[in-house]
């Protein structure tokens, strides 16, 4: 019960459409990836992308 396969996946991704809207995915996604970037700069103790000169 602990692993997805590729229609559960697909459901997933089709019900995160019809709630947010094709528009809004991309908008999402920079910030996921934003969040992301910031957490592994933060492991490795460098300053983020904006410290930097």
């Amino acid at each position: 019960m602990g692993k997805l396969g590729v229609t559960e996946i697909i459901l997933i991704i089709l019900a995160i459409l019809l709630l947010w809207g094709g528009k809004k995915i991309p908008e999402l996604m920079r910030g996921l990836g934003k969040g992301m970037r910031e957490f592994k700069d933060a492991q490795k103790g460098e300053p983020s992308s904006e410290e930097k000169p």
